[in-house]
């Protein structure tokens, strides 16, 4: 996966717009115009601070299903979508939640999106919507079966969820690229809000060998330097929150402070030591 190519920059930052509960969840309001003019706030307020790219998520659709999600959920979404791609230039990217992946990979192939967000492509997870398991071997024939180049970033024990067995994180990660095919892997803490921890980025990184991990929770301006160390891009969303609450909209004044934290770390990351030909016979 080449980020450069996708998002004009070799450490992106990604910010989330959430959407507003969309038609059959439980907290729908009934008004797809009042979701589509808040998530156009927020999709301008994340551009104008300087974002790299945009994933839009049904956030507020909980409780998730863990399966399909509604027909109704994936054409609002994608109506919403064709929106904030008129209005900024920024790549999108898809996370249908919980865990629907296909749908998601439909939305984004039929409407330029870049990429897709999968909270499991491998392997079982417990979870509050119960157990969840990784579809890469229908996901990914279902990429080719579209035609479709969209990229796939997947969690690796992705957060509010537990796996069935006891994988350590290099397992997870070299199992979810060399036998799911993600194009990028994901790391988060245990929730929504929470970073992961410095450590385990950094196995993450070792264990990709080269393909791009994404930091998935928890980021703000005061740890994304720290975290940016061991981590090729960051998505966010909680702490650019007004006064950094998950309910409230995007605060463009928030936006512009991480982003200028997190391009002041990659300026100061050490280069990567270059990987010595020598060999031993």
């Amino acid at each position: 996966m080449d980020l450069n190519q996708i998002f004009k920059t070799p450490n992106p930052i990604i910010g989330v717009v959430h959407l507003l509960p969309l038609p059959t969840s439980p907290r729908w309001g009934g008004s797809l115009r009042a979701v589509i003019d808040r998530a156009e706030q927020e999709a301008t307020a994340l551009a104008s601070g300087g974002v790299n790219a945009l994933i839009v998520e049904n956030f507020f659709d909980a409780p998730f299903t863990s399966g399909r999600v509604d027909p109704a959920v994936v054409s609002a979404m994608t109506l919403i979508i064709g929106h904030l791609m008129n209005l900024v230039t920024l790549p999108v990217g898809i996370n249908v939640l919980r865990n629907d992946a296909h749908s998601a990979l439909a939305i984004a192939s039929n409407v330029g999106a870049k990429f897709i967000r999968v909270n499991v492509l491998t392997g079982v997870m417990a979870t509050d919507q119960g157990l969840i398991e990784g579809q890469a071997h229908q996901l990914l024939r279902y990429r080719r079966e579209l035609g479709s180049d969209v990229k796939i970033l997947a969690d690796v024990l992705v957060k509010h969820a537990r796996p069935l067995g006891s994988p350590n994180l290099t397992t997870a990660v070299q199992e979810t690229i060399e036998r799911g095919l993600a194009d990028g892997v994901i790391l988060s803490g245990w929730a929504t809000g929470s970073p992961p921890n410095l450590e385990d980025l950094e196995l993450a990184t070792a264990a990709a060998k080269g393909t791009p991990v994404f930091i998935g929770s928890g980021a703000n301006w005061e740890n994304i330097p720290t975290l940016m160390q061991a981590a090729d891009g960051v998505i966010v969303s909680s702490s650019l929150k007004r006064h950094g609450r998950i309910e409230q909209p995007i605060d463009p004044i928030r936006v512009s402070q991480f982003v200028e934290a997190t391009r002041r770390s990659v300026s100061e990351k050490p280069a990567p030591k270059p990987v010595s030909s020598f060999t031993v016979h």
